[in-house]
């Protein structure tokens, strides 16, 4: 399983000591107690190791999953939650099936990074109970629940527990400034209890009596016919494992070289550790971001070294129980109180708000909405102001410009030299501003103000097809537009519609419009509603810009003999220099245009 079985075994172990105090505090945390969140860490982080997508991921009880689990524990208490647990792993499996992994990679960063400081916060403030040494107000809504906890301490300072709290959390980020290897959360977890065993400090309630071992695996929790109100947190859930896992597991590629997760066996496996969590009395799981960057960090290369960290919390849990429960919960409040504060990235978060106003907008949204709202929410507030931004973006990139109507035959597709850069006008041409000839002009005599060129860039689709060719359904006084097209990124049904109404707007006023430049993948679009079929009339499609306009010459050359008496066939065939002949309008009717 391991190329270096000694590095995976030893970092398994720190990643153990780390892990330790964060799987207790989240347990109790989340309201089902220390033994939920050891329960947690063994089962599950076992399952996700084996199981999962990523080599370097571990798992367990994490601070995002506590924040959504608090409610659920209010509302439907302990048998709920474990059902949701139970629920969501279902979830999880059907995502990895449906292949659903991938997806997650076109989460915008200020959305993580929005979700990541909201979490941070909602984190912090759940504390604060357990910090005061004042037991958990009533509420389901964090800040609430701080402020009541801060108006009871007030009443009666217990200062005790304050200090253990600060003196943890002050000594971990001290400590991880000064010697960044040194597991300091353990270090101040045993600390504080035992100033409080020699000292006999009565305000410092400890975590209380643990079973020594895991209990038998139980369905015993499940309640069928809750199971359809446990539908839309189970799905929160699943979400949220979701997230954060694959979130993960991309960090943990991005720290090594060598290394590349299965997203969708990532999904597969945190569905099978969250099957089975619940059946031991663990809460539901996800992969932790800190705990697999120290997996990381201290040389972890396979899967053992997850598997010994479950393996360890194992014997802590049936050898060490008696010592464990007599840790105080206000240093487990100070342990996730320094957790919560290293998960802020100042400078990610600096960089965001600098980088556009649409970021920064997202990620305050996102973050607001963390703290406010629930988590899921959030994040679909986030995604929803991300795209719509997005979406406004992209819009305002479709432009039609007026361009010189003569190239020099290139076809302008990527790659190519013309394409880029703008055709230069002519020397002592006036045919662009709609004057005369001027020194013979050459290839542009003869079509001084009749013949205008306009280069559509970027998309046309339902955001922004309508705004960007409005201007262009107003020309008059042409007698042929010529439409460059081969800058258009992307059509869509609303985009072809828009461009078909334009086209017939021109035509009913008697100009004629001719097309270069489509693209093969814009066919369809532009097929479905027709607009091809009207651009290919009369030979108004060309491969290229050049092309267009000596069609758009012999238009004009032909529209004149008709209307100087010359003679000339009723009908006829005139070459499209991009390949195809196509046909071309008889005099009169041009005459007519």
């Amino acid at each position: 399983m391991a190329r270096a079985p000694r590095r995976d075994l030893l970092a398994g172990l720190t990643v153990a000591i780390v892990a330790l105090p964060l799987a207790l505090g989240f347990g109790v945390a989340s309201g089902l107690g220390a033994e939920a969140g050891l329960a947690t860490a063994v089962v599950a982080g076992a399952l996700a190791a084996v199981f999962g997508g990523s080599n370097l991921q571990v798992s367990g009880p994490t601070g995002a999953m506590t924040v959504v689990l608090v409610p659920i524990v209010a509302e439907y208490g302990p048998g709920g939650v474990l059902t949701v647990g139970l629920m969501a792993g279902g979830l999880l499996i059907v995502l990895a099936l449906l292949r659903a992994g991938r997806s997650m990679r076109y989460v915008p960063a200020p959305v993580v990074e929005g979700f990541t400081f909201g979490i941070a916060c909602v984190i912090a403030l759940q504390q604060i109970p357990n910090a005061l040494g004042v037991a958990a107000p009533e509420g389901d809504k964090v800040l609430v629940v701080a402020w009541r906890a801060v108006e009871e301490f007030a009443g009666g300072p217990n200062w005790t527990a304050l200090a253990i709290t600060v003196g943890v959390a002050g000594l971990m980020l001290a400590g991880a400034r000064l010697r960044p290897g040194v597991p300091f959360s353990v270090v101040a977890v045993v600390a504080a209890t035992l100033a409080v065993q020699l000292f006999d400090l009565d305000g410092a309630t400890p975590i209380g009596a643990l079973p020594a071992g895991l209990p038998a695996p139980s369905l015993g929790f499940l309640d069928v016919s809750a199971v359809g109100s446990l539908v839309a947190p189970a799905v929160a859930v699943a979400a949220l494992a979701a997230l954060e896992s694959l979130l993960s597991a991309t960090v943990a590629d991005g720290m090594t070289t060598g290394q590349k997760h299965d997203p969708d066996r990532e999904l597969f496996g945190q569905g099978i550790a969250n099957l089975a969590a619940p059946l031991f009395g663990g809460v539901p799981a996800t992969a932790a971001i800190a705990r697999t960057a120290v997996n990381v960090r201290t040389g972890a290369g396979s899967r053992l070294a997850a598997l010994t960290h479950a393996a360890v919390l194992a014997v802590i849990v049936f050898a060490a129980a008696p010592l464990v429960s007599r840790i105080p919960l206000a240093a487990l409040a100070g342990v996730l109180l320094a957790t919560a504060v290293r998960m802020v990235e100042v400078g990610a978060l600096r960089a965001m708000a600098r980088a556009t106003r649409s970021d920064a907008v997202v990620l305050v949204l996102t973050a607001v909405a963390t703290l406010v709202l629930d988590l899921v929410l959030a994040v679909v507030i986030g995604l929803a102001v991300a795209g719509l931004l997005a979406l406004r973006a992209v819009a305002a990139e479709a432009r039609v410009d007026r361009v010189h109507p003569y190239d020099d035959g290139v076809p302008e597709l990527p790659g190519s030299e013309t394409y880029g850069g703008e055709v230069p006008e002519l020397p002592g041409s006036e045919s662009y501003e709609g004057g005369g000839d001027a020194d013979g002009g050459g290839e542009l005599a003869g079509t001084a103000g009749q013949v205008v060129a306009y280069r559509v860039e970027g998309p046309l689709f339902f955001a922004g097809a309508h705004r960007s060719l409005l201007e262009l359904g107003e020309i008059s006084g042409v007698r042929v537009v010529i439409l460059r097209m081969c800058r258009v990124t992307t059509v869509d049904a609303t985009g072809a519609l828009a461009l078909k109404d334009t086209v017939h707007r021109l035509n009913g006023r008697g100009i004629v419009v001719l097309a270069s430049g489509i693209r093969p993948d814009q066919r369809r679009a532009l097929e479905s509603v027709g607009a091809l079929e009207l651009l290919r009339r009369e030979g108004r499609e060309y491969a290229t810009a050049s092309e267009a306009f000596g069609a758009a010459r012999e238009r004009l050359a032909v529209a004149g003999a008709a209307r100087g008496g010359g003679a000339v066939a009723a009908a006829g065939v005139g070459p499209a220099r991009g390949g195809r002949d196509v046909p071309v309008a008889a005099p009169a009717e041009e005459a007519a245009r």
